[in-house]
């Protein structure tokens, strides 16, 4: 007698969900109701033309930004828009600009990423006791073994603004990974690098994955997004075009328009995606002062 085996498909617990999300500045729209999922286990990418609007969706994912409308939602609980709650429900990133202290060893650097991990509170680091000492040892620990994973071991004690410029980036990865996130979000991680670097990138960000954490990544490169990602969506002037595997992407007439710079239907034009960039760039210098 032959038994049949039935193959039953585990569903995708969702980690992010981005519902609805609009950010205006003033008057100008710079992301346009969009949605998105990123499941257990999933590398996803976000791509489109300068001016997509790709970083200020990340901003409004992290708590950088309020999102005029919508929500964001990490494991199913709506997240509070403030960047520190969002590292501590486990959400971590990088950025499109390196943000590493400098004058700080790279040691140094990965246990500030510890930081949000750590229980003892200001008394307990002025006493010194010894569970202040355990605590500390162990985040020396965690993060060695971090700067083991992305090959930076050896450099623990140089400054990080001596490391070269690729080892830098794999330094804020590390710094994010310290956090131990549930979900990385990466900002165009191999802009400025040449081909060997990418592929190790690209190596590390596979690494990332098959430790079980989920990543969403901003890029231009279009070869190392297609290579890594298990779905790719599409920004252009803020709005999500599509979204799917490579070969739905890459057939999409809108997609190649937008990347010719043919206008298509709905595209509000140059002169209000320069007004967009703009206001968003007031608006983060005014975050940073």
């Amino acid at each position: 007698m032959t038994t049949a085996t039935e193959t039953t498909t585990k569903p995708a617990t969702p980690i992010l969900q981005a519902t609805g999300v609009i950010m205006r500045f003033g008057g100008l729209t710079a992301v346009r109701n969009v949605d998105l999922t990123v499941n257990s286990g999933e590398i996803v990418g976000l791509i489109g033309p300068n001016g997509a609007g790709k970083t200020t969706f990340f901003n409004c994912l992290t708590g950088l930004y309020v999102p005029t409308e919508g929500t964001v939602a990490y494991k199913g609980t709506v997240l509070p828009p403030k960047p520190h709650l969002v590292t501590n429900a486990g959400i971590a990133r990088t950025f499109q600009n390196i943000r590493l202290f400098s004058n700080m060893t790279v040691l140094e650097n990965v246990l500030v990423g510890r930081h949000t991990r750590t229980k003892e509170g200001l008394f307990a680091a002025l006493v010194r006791g010894p569970r202040y000492h355990k605590a500390e040892a162990a985040s020396r620990e965690r993060a060695m073994e971090l700067l083991e994973f992305i090959g930076l071991e050896n450099k623990a004690d140089h400054l990080a603004r001596n490391l070269p410029y690729g080892e830098q980036r794999k330094l804020e990865i590390a710094r994010a990974l310290a956090s131990e996130p549930g979900l990385l979000l990466l900002d165009e991680p191999t802009a400025g690098m040449n081909p060997q670097e990418t592929r190790a990138t690209e190596e590390l960000v596979f690494a990332i994955r098959d430790q079980g954490i989920a990543v969403l990544v901003i890029e231009h490169d279009m070869r190392f997004i297609f290579n890594l990602c298990d779905r790719v969506a599409v920004l252009v002037q803020g709005e999500k075009l599509v979204e799917g595997d490579k070969e739905t992407v890459q057939g999409d007439d809108r997609v190649i328009a937008a990347y010719l710079g043919t206008p298509f239907e709905g595209d509000p034009g140059t002169e209000e995606v320069a007004e967009v960039e703009a206001a968003e760039a007031n608006s983060t210098t005014e975050d940073e002062r």
